[in-house]
């Protein structure tokens, strides 16, 4: 029995502390009392069994209080008690005082080198196992036996150092060792970890020795390359040869066989051979089998390979409901949401859940939209201690987001404390995703600040953000740091980059980015041909995808839709239904309501309002408010006041909440001279507490984003650019014949009459500062929240015209250009 009270042994003292100079030292510990500090030695065997318990517990107390009692004890160990302490702190990771023990050693053999490289190579330290075998080799008097050569090429392995391994490979060889199945087997898994397949397959077949391990190491190799038909070839040659087949092997083959597709024959003969020897009911062998049917939508055999295991775990539950949640998009929810019956049955058999568990069951309600059920789960991956997971905060991250609960996936976000830059990315992605943009590239500058680097798929967003907010600083800065970092070498920059330069509109940087893009795709041609369709270039758009075609792109969708973008800008009806027949008859592609819209537009854009509407109702969307604003729009310009009314009348019973609705069927009323209605519809707007939505215009000038809000006079700047729009209103006025003062009637007899014809128009205000600031070569840039009124797109014109300057106008219908007195939408909007 140990004595019950125990000290630190003398090298873990305190350090002493002198006594101050003039108080007299403490006196002397009788030399009596040191002896009574000495413990009663144990037996060897005792020492020995308490190692080994400490060993395979990796207890580092257990063998640190074993060490203390020895030295207290004043015993000393032989070599075999001293190689049991040296593997007991190896095993429990303290490597630091493992060598401080064996440099202590008064004697070595080969088991102390052996346990020496091992605890290296097994707390990921190769370079110092490779260079403990050097000192092995060195020490003459010790020679190295199988387990060390074993040992040290597990090192060179783990270090993926294949040179390194050659050389102990040639050692061996040397030695003679290398003939034996045991370090031959060790050679093959270190030339696998390598990568260095020829190696590991000329190995195998001059091999004098092979065992079960051998084929099964061959086999891994195989499967590690990622070479799955070479993995079933092997594993018929193993057959054949006589080799028993057991869990391991078969487990990885049929992980390598989950990878094949078109390969039902294959599956269906590896199943036949696992309940052939026997291993059908194995969890091990099941969890790979169900994993294998999954992954390739066998769905119904992973459920009864599933059923027919009578030991679950949570390892075969978590293939299972994984399988679930790679159905992806498929469009029935009900077999989706079966996984979550089977979370719900693996608590009941009280199998605790792991984060994978977690992970998967996340993602299937990700997909079926399943908030509340994502909650609850949430809540158990509190309670297990997994929040902290960076794997089950992303798929938190995702579920919040989908669900447009922005917050919540702000909190989740916060509460990763290692985050992985899929992390980063999934919460700056959910910003963009629902109109968060600003805070999008704020996420992005403190991943910067916090000096993280970022992928391609978080550039690809934070450029999503700036196009959204369509500010062209923001955008060029974005580029410049793409092109730093080389990011802008990677397709899926480029497209989002294109987006960008389209959305503040810059079609020249974005055809110049379109044209460096190495290996184009189909969003690359379809991101372009959108680019010169929204800015009046339908000419160019159409040539573009007749040019993907004869490229023999694939075309998609999205595709068409920008192409049917560029028809029903400029009115081409012959064009526009050649291509949407084509992609229906051709491609078929099924027509969403962006198609739709696109043709309801066409047709309004030649004055075609009844075919549009009969185009509506034949299309099984009736109900949708998209199609029926781009028929108003199409009524308003051509003056269709009756249908309009009508539609703006339908309007109001589609979307009764909309403030925009009640704002257009009032200004169609007052168009119509219908005042009692359209005093109507405001008293209805009053009533349910819904107010117009300002409209705002933006722009950036030298650095800084400049607002001008409709109607507003509180900004600083406003006296001084109401100053120059007048200004230059009255230059255009001198300069053309018609006039600009006669687009609205206005005299500038008073400031207060101009102010509030003037100061309306937000995007003028907008202009006339760009044009006063902004070099003038340089052409102007502002955004507008709003469609814009007749009265300042005339203006607009005559500005351009003026002042010989190239204006650019966003607004949510289209972009603007005005240059040389006229618009790219020719006066459709």
């Amino acid at each position: 029995m140990l004595p019950q009270r125990q000290s630190w042994p003398p090298d873990h003292r305190l350090p002493h502390h002198p006594a101050h100079p003039n108080q007299n030292p403490p006196p002397a510990r009788p030399r009596r009392a040191r002896h009574r500090l000495r413990l009663p030695s144990l037996e060897p065997s005792v020492y020995a069994g308490f190692l080994r318990y400490a060993s395979r517990g990796r207890s580092l107390s257990l063998a640190r209080l074993a060490h203390s009692h020895m030295i207290r004890a004043g015993y000393r160990p032989g070599l075999f008690l001293r190689n049991n302490l040296l593997a007991a702190y190896c095993r429990a990771g303290d490597m630091r005082h493992a060598r401080l023990l064996f440099d202590g050693m008064p004697r070595r053999d080969a088991v102390s080198w052996n346990t020496l490289i091992a605890g290296y190579s097994a707390q990921g330290s190769p370079r110092l196992a490779l260079s403990a075998f050097r000192d092995a080799r060195r020490d003459g008097a010790v020679a190295a036996d199988r387990f060390t050569y074993a040992t040290v090429l597990a090192a060179c392995g783990g270090a993926r150092d294949g040179r390194s391994g050659q050389t102990a490979h040639g050692l061996a060889v040397v030695s003679g060792l290398a003939r034996t199945a045991f370090v031959s087997n060790s050679v093959i898994d270190m030339y696998a970890k390598c990568g260095m397949i020829d190696e590991v397959r000329l190995l195998f077949d001059r091999a004098e020795e092979r065992d079960e391990i051998s084929w099964n190491l061959l086999l891994s190799a195989y499967v590690r390359m990622g070479w799955p038909e070479v993995a079933v070839n092997v594993l018929v040659w193993m057959h054949r040869s006589g080799v028993k087949l057991d869990a391991f092997a078969l487990a990885r083959i049929l992980k390598a066989c989950s990878e094949l597709e078109d390969s039902e024959d294959v599956r269906m003969m590896l199943h036949g051979c696992v309940v052939k020897v026997g291993l059908d009911l194995d969890v091990f062998v099941g969890s790979a089998m169900v994993d294998m049917y999954a992954k390739n939508g066998g769905l119904e055999e992973a459920i009864k390979v599933f059923d027919c295991i009578p030991d679950q775990n949570v390892v075969i539950y978590n293939a299972m409901i994984a399988g679930f949640a790679r159905l992806g998009n498929d469009p029935c929810p009900e077999t989706r949401i079966e996984a979550v019956r089977l979370y719900a049955n693996l608590l009941q058999r009280r199998i605790r859940p792991s984060k994978f568990t977690f992970k998967s069951v996340l993602e299937v309600c990700n997909l079926t939209n399943a908030v509340q059920c994502g909650r609850q789960i949430h809540a158990h991956v509190i309670l297990s201690g997994f929040e902290d997971d960076e794997v089950i905060g992303n798929a938190l991250i995702k579920l919040y987001a989908k669900a447009r609960l922005v917050d919540d996936s702000l909190r989740c976000f916060h509460r990763t404390p290692k985050r992985e830059i899929f992390t980063w990315a999934s919460m700056i992605t959910a910003f963009v995703h629902y109109e968060h943009s600003d805070k999008a590239v704020e996420l992005f500058r403190e991943l910067r600040y916090l000096e993280k680097e970022p992928d391609r798929f978080t550039m690809s967003s934070v450029m999503n953000a700036c196009a959204a907010l369509s500010v062209p600083i923001k955008c060029e800065q974005i580029h410049c740091y793409a092109v730093k970092s080389g990011f802008d070498q990677f397709t899926i920059c480029g497209n989002s980059q294109i987006e960008m330069y389209r959305r503040i509109g810059d079609l020249k940087a974005a055809k110049k980015t379109f044209e460096k893009i190495s290996c184009l795709d189909t969003f690359s041609w379809s991101q372009m041909i959108l680019s010169y369709a929204v800015h009046g270039y339908e000419t160019e758009a159409l040539f573009l995808f007749k040019k993907m075609e004869d490229c023999g792109v694939m075309i998609n969708e999205f595709a068409f839709l920008a192409v049917l973008v560029a028809c029903s800008h400029q009115g081409l009806v012959d064009e526009g239904f050649r291509y949407y027949e084509s992609m229906v008859s051709d491609y078929g592609f099924v027509p969403d309501v962006k198609h739709i819209a696109c043709m309801v537009e066409l047709l309004g854009h030649v004055g075609k309002m009844a075919d549009a509407e009969d185009f509506i109702m034949r299309s099984g969307l009736e109900n949708d408010t998209v199609l029926w604003h781009a028929l108003l729009r199409a009524c308003r310009i051509h003056g269709d006041k009756d249908r309009g009314i009508k539609i703006g009348e339908k309007l109001m019973m589609l979307e009764p909440y909309a403030a925009s609705s009640y704002v257009m069927l009032y200004n169609l009323y007052m168009d119509a001279g219908k005042i009692s209605l359209a005093m109507r519809t405001r008293g209805q707007m009053r009533e349910r507490g819904m107010t117009k939505e300002a409209g705002i215009s933006w722009a950036e000038f030298g650095g800084s984003i400049h607002q001008f809000l409709d109607g507003d006079n509180s900004c600083s700047q406003k006296a001084e650019t109401f100053t120059r729009l007048e200004e230059l209103l009255v230059r255009v006025k001198q300069k053309t014949e018609h006039g600009g003062m006669n687009v609205w009637g206005l005299g500038f007899q008073a400031r207060k009459a101009g102010e509030n014809s003037i100061s309306k128009h937000g995007e003028l205000l907008a202009v006339a500062l760009g044009l006063s600031t902004l070099p003038n070569t340089a052409p102007v840039r502002v955004m507008k929240n709003q469609n814009m009124s007749w009265e300042s797109h005339e203006t607009l014109k005559l500005l351009s015209e003026g002042e010989n300057r190239e204006i650019i106008i966003k607004d949510p219908a289209r972009f603007h250009h005005f240059s040389q007195g006229s618009c790219s939408c020719r006066d459709y909007w």
